[in-house]
C-alpha cells in the first residue's frame, strides 16, 4: 500500500469529517445548517466543476471507452438483481433497497474528493467518471424511490414525474451542458472560467466536511443490516467494475478511478431522500455512516490490489 496516498486520503477525509461533526457537537453549526452546505454543492460548486472540467475533455475513442466502463457495471448489477429477484421471488421492497444501496453512490461528495486527494493530476478524468456514471445512476435511483412511493400501478405517471424532476436537476443540466460545450469546442470567457474554477475547487473540501455535519444527531439502528449492505459497494460492485475495466483494457489509472467511483460510499443524499420517501430511514443512516467511515480503508486496499 502506498503510505503517502493512504495518509492523504484516510487522514484528510477523517479529519474533515471530524471537523464537521465537531462543529455540530460544539454548537458552531445548528440543526439544518447541513442543508446550506448541501445546497451550495448541489446548485453551485458541483455544477461549476462539471462544466469547467467536462469542457476540457476531448471525446476520443479512449474517453468513450472510459465512459462505458463506468456505466456498464451499473447496468450489470441491476440485471443481476432483477434475475435473482425473479428466481428467488423475494419482496419488491428488498429489490428496491438493493438497487438504491448499490447504484446510488456518493460519487461527487466522496469519490471525487478521494481521487483528487489520491491523484491530484486526474481531476478531469475523475469528473468525467462522476458525470458519466451519475447520468444513469441518478435517474435509476430516483425512479426506484418514486416507484416505492407511488407504486407501479401508476408507471406512466411516475415516468413523467421523474422526467420533469430530472429536467430541473442542476447536476444533470450541468453534465449535459458540459458535454455540449466540449463537443462544440466552445471556449468559456476567461472571467467566467476563473469564477467557475473557484467554485468548483471548493467541492471536495465542503463535501467531506458536510458528511460530518450530516452524521451528528442521527439515529443509527440496524447496524448489522447496514454493514451487510455496505459490502455491495465495498466489494461486489468494484469487482464488477474491475472485470469490465480489464475487459475494455483501460490503463491502470483509469481502472483505479473507475473502481474508486464504484466503491465509494452510499450517497449522503440518501439520508434526505430516505426521509422524504419514507424509505428505510434508519437503515440508510447506518449504511451511510458505516460505508463512509470504512471507505478510506477499503478503497486504499483496492488501490493496493491494483499495484499502487
Amino acid at each position: 500500500m502506498n503510505i503517502d496516498v493512504a495518509s492523504r486520503t484516510i487522514g484528510s477525509i477523517l479529519f474533515l469529517i471530524f471537523l464537521g461533526y465537531s462543529s455540530r457537537k460544539i454548537g458552531f453549526l445548528k440543526q439544518g445548517d447541513e442543508r446550506v452546505f448541501s445546497a451550495y454543492i448541489y446548485y453551485f460548486a458541483l455544477p461549476a466543476l462539471f462544466i469547467i472540467n467536462l469542457t476540457e475533455v476531448d471525446f476520443t475513442f479512449e474517453r468513450l471507452r472510459f465512459i462505458f466502463a463506468g456505466q456498464i457495471p451499473v447496468v450489470l448489477i441491476i440485471a443481476v438483481y432483477v434475475i435473482v429477484y425473479m428466481i428467488l421471488n423475494f419482496s419488491r421492497e428488498t429489490l428496491y433497497l438493493l438497487i438504491v444501496s448499490t447504484v446510488f453512490g456518493s460519487l461527487a461528495f466522496f469519490g471525487l474528493p478521494f481521487v483528487i486527494l489520491a491523484f491530484p493530476d486526474e481531476s478531469i478524468l475523475a469528473t468525467l467518471a462522476v458525470a458519466s456514471i451519475s447520468i444513469i445512476a441518478v435517474p435509476i435511483s430516483i425512479g426506484v424511490l418514486e416507484l416505492h412511493q407511488i407504486g407501479e400501478s401508476a408507471l406512466t405517471k411516475t415516468a413523467r414525474h421523474i422526467a420533469r424532476k430530472l429536467s430541473k436537476n442542476p447536476l444533470i443540466i450541468s453534465i449535459v451542458l458540459g458535454f455540449i460545450l466540449s463537443l462544440l469546442k466552445v471556449e468559456i470567457p476567461s472571467p467566467l472560467e476563473i469564477a467557475l474554477k473557484m467554485l468548483g475547487s471548493t467541492t471536495a473540501t465542503v463535501a467531506i466536511f458536510m458528511l460530518g455535519v450530516f452524521f451528528y444527531g442521527r439515529k443509527y439502528v440496524n447496524i448489522s443490516h447496514g454493514l451487510k449492505l455496505s459490502l455491495l459497494r465495498a466489494i461486489v460492485l468494484p469487482l464488477i467494475a474491475l472485470f469490465v475495466a480489464s475487459w475494455l483494457n483501460l490503463t491502470i489509472s483509469e481502472k483505479a478511478i473507475i473502481i474508486i467511483m464504484h466503491g465509494c460510499p452510499v450517497a449522503v443524499s440518501n439520508i434526505v431522500l430516505s426521509e422524504r420517501y419514507n424509505f428505510y430511514k434508519e437503515t440508510m443512516a447506518s449504511l451511510i455512516l458505516i460505508s463512509s467511515i470504512a471507505a478510506g480503508i477499503y478503497l486504499n486496499l483496492w488501490l493496493f490490489l491494483l499495484g499502487y
